[in-house]
């Protein structure tokens, strides 16, 4: 994979978020372990993106399909409040916003090409909102774990307001990352444990996941 940084698929991106309905919260089957996602070997080196872009639900089923991707949990970060639950994230009085924190394998997937995925799987000019997901925990954010994560998070926003893009400014909040509280068991893999069960992963997340492999054909994992 190219590991450069490069924007011209980015300034003719086609959004691929769908106005669909807002992300539940019944519980879901128990929790399977998390697995590696690749079926060949990586490299000893592995490290860390923090990214918030909606309902993670949709947000884990679409990294987890990345080739180099070793595994992205559902979690909540940027708040103010210690061990969060999801009923206090969802008051909007923490802080926190949904997110997913992906360990991946450098040699395999760039930081570059996670943001790229970033970009185009959601809306980043609406404010606290995904669709029909409203609030403070929904917000868009790249909680970048070092400067040159920062740098790069920085170069492609700016970039892409310069281009037009969007026909409204980018609010991505691009922070220095600081604690991770992992969800529930039952957020955990919710598409792979709930896809043929629940409604939501039917009719909003397998629509968008659906997209996503269309555009990032070449990226997605083998097995």
């Amino acid at each position: 994979m190219n590991a450069g940084f490069s924007l011209p698929g980015l300034l003719t991106v086609a959004l691929l978020t769908l106005l669909l309905p807002a992300c539940g919260q019944a519980p879901s089957s128990p929790l399977k372990n998390k697995k590696n996602m690749n079926s060949t070997p990586l490299s000893a080196n592995t490290d860390t993106a923090t990214f918030a872009n909606g309902c993670f639900w949709c947000t884990e089923a679409i990294f987890e399909e990345l080739d180099g991707v070793i595994s992205a949990v559902s979690g909540y970060t940027g708040g103010a409040a210690q061990n969060p639950t999801y009923k206090e994230v969802c008051s909007g009085t923490t802080g926190h916003a949904e997110c997913i924190q992906i360990t991946y394998d450098p040699e395999r997937i760039s930081f570059d090409e996670l943001l790229e995925v970033f970009w185009k799987t959601h809306d980043p000019t609406t404010l606290n909102r995904q669709g029909n997901d409203v609030g403070t925990q929904y917000r868009s954010g790249i909680f970048y774990h070092n400067e040159e994560q920062r740098a790069k998070a920085e170069q492609y926003k700016l970039a892409l307001d310069r281009s037009g893009a969007w026909k409204d400014p980018i609010v991505t909040e691009i922070s220095p990352f600081s604690v991770f509280y992992p969800a529930e068991d039952y957020h955990q893999q919710y598409m792979e444990l709930n896809g043929n069960s629940n409604p939501y992963c039917q009719f909003v997340i397998q629509p968008k996941l659906d997209k996503f492999k269309k555009v990032f054909a070449d990226k997605l994992r083998k097995n």
